[in-house]
């Protein structure tokens, strides 16, 4: 998947009943235009207009690089 990542999105929900707090997770399919995101990154992505059939995101910017560097902003 060229210009394509896959954005995992974590949150932690409490249990209605039992109360324990439980981790759940969505994937999301995010255009990336220049191919500078890699795994471990953390990014932020924003609506677009959908560009394939499951790829309705695009990153905004490269928050955190895995290496621990501060990454440059793309807009």
């Amino acid at each position: 998947m060229d210009k394509t990542v896959v954005v995992r999105v974590e949150r932690l929900v409490r249990h209605p009943r039992y109360g324990k707090v439980l981790r759940r997770a969505k994937k999301y399919k995010a255009h990336d235009e220049w191919n500078r995101c890699h795994v471990g990154d953390l990014v932020r992505i924003v609506e677009s207009r959908p560009l394939s059939r499951e790829k309705r995101w695009v990153v905004e910017r490269i928050l955190k690089q895995a290496g621990g560097g501060v990454a440059e902003v793309e807009r």
